[in-house]
C-alpha cells in the first residue's frame, strides 16, 4: 500500500526549515531552524511551497524540508528540548460538526475544535505564535486564546458552538473556567452575526439555483440549522448545538428531499421568528468585555509558568 500523501498546508501557516538550504556555490544559504510563513501552497505534494522567511527573503521549499511551527521542537533538530509544540498547550478540546449537532450518519467524520494557551516565553519570542493551529489529517483546529476571545465577543457562530459543544473531550482547569464564563460572550450581536451570514450565503445559493438548477444541499441544511440555533440563543440565552427535534427534517434537506421553494418559504418564516426573538431577547446589548478581559489577563499571567494551567 502507498503511504498517504501529507496534507497541503495553507497560506499563512508558520513553518520551520528542517534542513540546510545550500546556495549554488555549496554554502549554507538558509540554515535549518529558520522560521517563515507560507505565501503560496502547491496543488499537490510533489510541488514546492513559496515561503517568506522571518529573516527576510523568499524561498521555495518541498514538504519534506519544512515542518509546521506549531509542531516544532528543537529536540527534533539538535536534541535540546524547548517545548515549542503548541499542540501540547491545548486547554480545551471539543467535538463539533455533525456528531455534536446530532446529524451524524454512518461514515461521518469526527471534527474537533479547541483553544491553546502559548507559554509566555513563546509569546515573547521574536517568532511569536500563530492565531490558529490545524492538524488537517486529524481534522482538528485550535484557536489561540486571545483569538478565541475576540471572535467570541463578536458572536462568531463557530466559537460559540465550540464553547457550548455537549462533547467535551479534554479541559484543563483553565479550560473549565472558560466554559464556566461562556455566557460573557453572548449579546444581541448574535442576531446581526447569524442573520447577516445566513442572508449573504442564501444570496449565493439562489445564484447557484438559477445557474445550475439546484443548490448544494448540505450547505442549505447548515444554514437552516444556523437560523434555528440563532433563534434559540436569543430565546434561551444558551447556544443549542444539538439540533434535537429538527434532526429528521435537516437530514431530509441534506439528502435533497425538500423542494427548493419550500426551503425559500421556510427561510422567510425563520427570519420572522429570528426578528421576533431579537425583539424579546433578554440578552444584553453588548457582551461582557470586562469579564473576558480579566480572564485573558489572568491566563497570560498563568502562562508564565511552564506547567499548563
Amino acid at each position: 500500500m502507498q503511504p498517504p500523501e501529507p496534507a497541503i498546508l495553507s497560506p499563512g501557516t508558520k513553518i520551520v526549515t528542517v534542513v540546510d538550504l545550500h546556495g549554488e556555490h555549496g554554502g549554507v544559504r538558509v540554515p535549518r531552524g529558520a522560521v517563515g510563513s507560507i505565501l503560496k501552497s502547491p496543488n499537490d505534494a510533489t510541488h514546492a511551497y513559496r515561503v517568506r522567511l522571518v529573516e527576510g527573503g523568499e524561498v521555495s521549499l518541498r514538504r519534506e524540508q519544512l515542518v509546521m511551527l506549531a509542531r516544532y521542537k528543537d529536540r527534533e533538530l539538535n536534541g535540546e528540548p524547548t517545548g515549542w509544540s503548541l499542540f501540547d498547550r491545548v486547554i480545551l478540546k471539543v467535538v463539533i460538526g455533525s456528531r455534536a449537532y446530532g446529524l451524524e450518519e454512518p461514515g461521518s467524520d469526527t471534527d474537533r475544535r479547541g483553544v491553546f494557551l502559548p507559554t509566555a516565553e513563546q509569546h515573547w519570542s521574536l517568532y511569536g505564535v500563530p492565531q490558529q493551529i490545524d492538524d488537517d489529517p486529524a481534522q482538528e483546529t485550535y484557536w489561540e486564546l486571545q483569538k478565541l476571545c475576540v471572535l467570541g465577543l463578536k458572536a462568531n457562530p463557530n466559537v460559540l458552538e465550540c464553547l457550548w459543544s455537549p462533547l467535551v473531550e479534554h479541559a484543563t482547569p483553565l479550560g473549565h473556567e472558560l466554559l464556566a464564563m461562556r455566557d460573557a460572550f453572548l449579546s444581541q450581536l448574535v442576531f446581526q452575526t447569524y442573520s447577516g451570514y445566513v442572508a449573504s450565503q442564501f444570496r449565493k445559493i439562489e445564484a447557484d439555483v438559477r445557474q445550475h438548477g439546484e443548490p448544494k444541499w448540505k450547505h442549505v441544511m447548515h444554514l437552516v440549522r444556523l437560523m434555528h440555533a440563532g433563534i434559540g440563543v436569543l430565546s434561551t440565552g444558551e447556544v443549542p448545538v444539538h439540533v434535537g427535534a429538527h434532526r429528521d427534517y435537516l437530514l431530509a434537506v441534506r439528502r435533497g428531499q425538500v423542494a427548493w421553494p419550500e426551503i425559500a418559504a421556510l427561510r422567510q418564516e425563520l427570519h420572522r421568528d429570528f426578528e421576533a426573538a431579537a425583539e424579546s431577547t433578554s440578552l444584553p446589548e453588548r457582551p461582557d468585555y470586562e469579564r473576558v478581559d480579566l480572564f485573558l489577563r489572568r491566563a497570560r499571567r498563568l502562562a508564565m509558568d511552564e506547567q499548563l494551567p
